[in-house]
């Protein structure tokens, strides 16, 4: 048995090695993103050879077992190029998929763009079970039986019952003289954050623009699942007004009206104002847009709101705009100019894919 946990440790140490090695091409694509579970991840890798002999030439002559001489022909030889089923002369590549816990990849993700842990603010008291059975209680299994606390309890009832006897001491314990060792529950701080992930769905955001915000926040989120306990995800869409949306629709809805970006971050201000306070919550928010608005009075609008009442409150706030036939990309360069003292926001420009693994860094490279 140790034998095959040895083999088995060595083993996903070259599967971890392969996965580092590929990490660049996952992180531009949506390979991942269907093979997703609760607590892990199936990864494509390429299958991994036992190590073998490879024999070579036979210098003694023959044709394996038994007599046989130079020019031979072999049963079964397909040198004539007429063997039915020679469909190529190249092997295969064999895939091999291997599930892998998504807190490994996050620290992959982590080590491959050098993101900095994230020093989290507030922390929620909640009652947890703890790890010890540190509480007696009168019921319970045999097995958990306290044995100095029973014992203890039925000499106390027989000195009060009048029935101790210094020269014949003798103690039996009832079944009311039981005391069981019980799980307590303790308060346990646990750090929370909760993300927004608010997405331009106007006519002007393509399939492609899309798929780029769908391997953007995945990753954002594999790796802030990592830094909290527990984290929650809303998502939110907006043309012409906004709404809170599941991941499904966030991620395949699309319409045709125009785009008012304060619409959106009306509705982010407050879900926070009425559901995450930020002495108790961790808030990241994630605005992808292509950069159109439908008027220099609303960007105006969206960047007092940003400024006044969602920078205070967030850890961070995020902006990456991506690039369209139709988006001007005008949005971006307004924040940078209005608020390039703001130190709590990031905004970043994907011009395609390849520009994925740049964005998350800037995005999560802070710490904050």
């Amino acid at each position: 048995m140790f034998r095959i946990e040895r083999d088995r440790a060595r083993f996903r140490e070259i599967v971890r090695g392969r996965l580092r090695r590929d990490l660049r091409k996952f992180l531009s694509s949506s390979e991942l993103l269907g093979r997703r579970g609760e607590e892990t991840i199936s990864v494509p890798v390429t299958q991994i050879e036992t190590p073998r002999f490879k024999y070579g030439t036979n210098s003694d002559g023959g044709v394996g077992q038994g007599p046989g001489a130079e020019g031979d022909e072999l049963q079964g030889d397909e040198s004539d190029g007429e063997s039915a089923g020679r469909a190529g002369e190249q092997e295969g590549e064999h895939i091999l998929e291997v599930d892998v816990d998504l807190a490994e990849l996050a620290e992959m993700l982590g080590e491959e763009l050098e993101l900095p842990n994230i020093e989290s603010r507030g922390d929620r008291m909640l009652s947890v079970k703890g790890g010890s059975y540190s509480g007696i209680r009168s019921v319970g299994p045999k097995s958990l039986r306290h044995f100095r606390r029973t014992y203890k309890q039925a000499l106390k009832r027989t000195i009060a019952a009048g029935e101790w006897n210094p020269d014949h001491p003798e103690v039996t314990p009832t079944r009311e003289d039981e005391r069981i060792r019980c799980l307590k529950e303790q308060p346990k701080p646990e750090s929370s954050a909760v993300v927004f992930h608010i997405m331009d769905v106007s006519g002007s955001m393509g399939r492609e623009q899309k798929e780029i915000v769908r391997i953007k926040a995945f990753w954002i989120d594999t790796w802030l699942r990592k830094q909290y306990d527990n984290l929650e995800v809303i998502y939110i869409v907006h043309d012409a007004v906004a709404k809170i949306v599941d991941q499904e629709t966030f991620f395949h809805l699309r319409e045709s009206g125009g785009t008012k970006i304060s619409a959106a971050y009306d509705t982010c201000l407050t879900e926070i104002l009425e559901r995450y306070r930020p002495e108790d919550w961790n808030i990241y928010p994630f605005h992808y847009s292509d950069g159109d608005n439908w008027s220099a009075r609303d960007t105006e609008r969206c960047i007092a709101v940003l400024r006044d009442e969602i920078l205070p409150r967030v850890n961070q706030f995020c902006y990456g705009q991506v690039k369209s036939a139709y988006g001007s990309g005008q949005f971006k360069k307004d924040l940078d100019t209005a608020l390039s003292d703001e130190e709590g926001l990031v905004t970043c420009a994907v011009d395609d894919r390849e520009g994925i693994p740049d964005a998350i860094r800037a995005f999560l490279g802070k710490g904050r």
